[in-house]
């Protein structure tokens, strides 16, 4: 299955901010996975897989949908 959306991420990781990156088909289910893996991420980009950017959310402003 092709995946829907093109995330960025960025996270506080020893003392230094970064990005990370990933490909995603459920936004509840991909904030579940930041919240118990990289519990200091700040916010995160949604882009569609042409690259348009469709969307973005914080640590206290969560998907609350699925999808966009």
């Amino acid at each position: 299955m092709a995946k829907k959306y093109r995330v960025i991420v960025k996270i506080w990781e020893d003392k230094r901010e970064d990005f990370k990156k990933w490909h995603v088909n459920d936004l509840l289910k991909f904030t579940v996975f930041l919240d118990k893996n990289y519990p200091n991420w700040k916010w995160f980009n949604v882009f569609d897989m042409e690259g348009k950017q469709i969307g973005n959310f914080t640590c206290k402003n969560k998907p609350m949908t699925r999808h966009i």
